[in-house]
């Protein structure tokens, strides 16, 4: 392999870095839901400085939030897909649309119950 193709490697790998944050940046500029669960997040740090968490209770509710946060950047790309193939009403575009929301509803709520194991007790 030449000097040129690492090059050319390693400039497609740069670009990659780029196109993932165009997609974070796009989706946080138009859809209302990733900018809610965004909004929640930076309440939950917040309130987990304020609390003084412990380092383990920190990495889970950090894996939440980045599951959830990355949870709603793949229903956004599946729902801009489907939209993609048709504009028409279609029982399996309106299936797959529900079903990657569903996905988003099931890990929100097992984050707030996570949230709430980690967060009552330093409340009370």
């Amino acid at each position: 392999m030449g000097l040129n193709d690492h090059q050319s490697e390693w400039k497609r790998f740069s670009k990659s870095f780029l196109f993932a944050w165009n997609g974070i940046i796009r989706t946080v500029k138009h859809e209302r839901n990733f900018q809610i669960h965004l909004f929640i997040s930076l309440i939950i740090l917040l309130s987990g400085s304020i609390l003084s968490l412990s380092r383990i209770e920190w990495i889970i509710l950090l894996f939440l939030i980045g599951g959830m946060l990355s949870l709603e950047l793949m229903n956004t790309a599946l729902e801009r897909a489907v939209d993609l193939i048709t504009k028409d009403y279609h029982p399996l575009a309106k299936a797959a649309k529900d079903a990657a929301a569903g996905a988003v509803l099931v890990y929100a709520l097992l984050s707030v119950i996570i949230g709430l194991i980690i967060f009552i007790p330093k409340l009370i």
